[in-house]
């Protein structure tokens, strides 16, 4: 009896775990391409944001009306601006950066956020997944301790504020039912926010996008955005709050390799030892006993 159960429950964690895979790649090859993007001022911020979002949506939305029968447009006005909060202060927050610091410091965020909800909502918090949380949370002081490799705290309060819009987003898709329509429809509905970077255009003087800028801003919207989010919608309805909070924290890692291969970051030993202690704590919480 025990055998067969543990057949069918691998079967069910397969049918997320590849998905889930898919979507933390391109967590982290977002992070590669806007610090490309913004590394030698091939693009502002606020450009970055707008091409990301709507071409994110305009390739989302497309896929809705290829599909037979077509699907109508989900998502809701929440998850929009939720979207929204998250890209632009991503964008932003990367202008003094590096690819895996500033990962690291979204999905601290993320994780901080997602196991906040689960603990208000009720959510059984094992001993197990709280210590590999504490010790994953733990590598993110290893990065911000003070000194001169500690990130600018000004582009660090934006990063956290972006995984805080983050975590929201990922929380608002556990109750997903279709997750292509819903973040094709989130994608739709956080293109009026942009008006909002009308002024922050204004006061920078202006939109600045070269051609490698407009690229990159393309990848990040169409591939890692538009179809790594629509995957992760189908993932965080698999998984506890919990479990998709400690996934995203292997990001950082998956960013910092980026960086360095794609990018010609150095990998401060600060940082590595950050991404060391950070994956030992996701190891402990997800890892089951047996």
């Amino acid at each position: 009896m025990s055998t067969g159960t543990t057949t069918l429950s691998d079967r069910k964690a397969s049918a997320w775990r590849w998905p889930a895979l898919f979507s933390l790649v391109a967590f982290a090859a977002n992070s590669v391409f806007c610090r490309l993007a913004l590394m030698d001022g091939a693009i502002d911020p606020a450009s970055f944001t707008v091409v990301r979002l709507a071409s994110g949506a305009v390739f989302l939305l497309l896929l809705l009306h290829l599909r037979k029968p077509a699907l109508a447009m989900g998502g809701s006005w929440r998850g929009g601006l939720a979207l929204f909060l998250y890209a632009f202060l991503f964008s932003a927050a990367y202008l003094q950066l590096g690819a895996g610091a500033g990962a690291l410091l979204l999905f601290g965020a993320v994780q901080i956020t997602m196991f906040g909800f689960a603990g208000y909502k009720g959510e059984r918090i094992t001993t197990r997944m709280l210590l590999g949380m504490l010790i994953a949370f733990a590598g993110l002081l290893v990065l911000l301790l003070p000194g001169a490799e500690a990130p600018p705290l000004t582009s660090a309060l934006l990063m956290a504020a972006s995984g805080v819009a983050w975590g929201v987003y990922s929380l608002l898709g556990k109750g997903s039912p279709r997750p292509l329509a819903d973040t094709a429809g989130n994608f739709a509905r956080s293109l009026p926010c942009l008006v909002l970077l009308v002024p922050v255009l204004w006061v920078g003087g202006g939109a600045h996008v070269t051609a490698l800028g407009l690229l990159y801003a393309l990848g990040s919207g169409v591939l890692a955005s538009g179809a790594g989010y629509a995957v992760w919608y189908g993932v965080v309805r698999q998984v506890s709050a919990q479990q998709a909070a400690t996934m995203q924290l292997s990001v950082p890692v998956l960013a910092a390799l980026g960086g360095v291969c794609l990018i010609g970051e150095p990998l401060s030993l600060r940082l590595l030892v950050a991404c060391v202690v950070v994956l030992g704590g996701i190891a402990l919480a997800l890892v089951s006993r047996r």
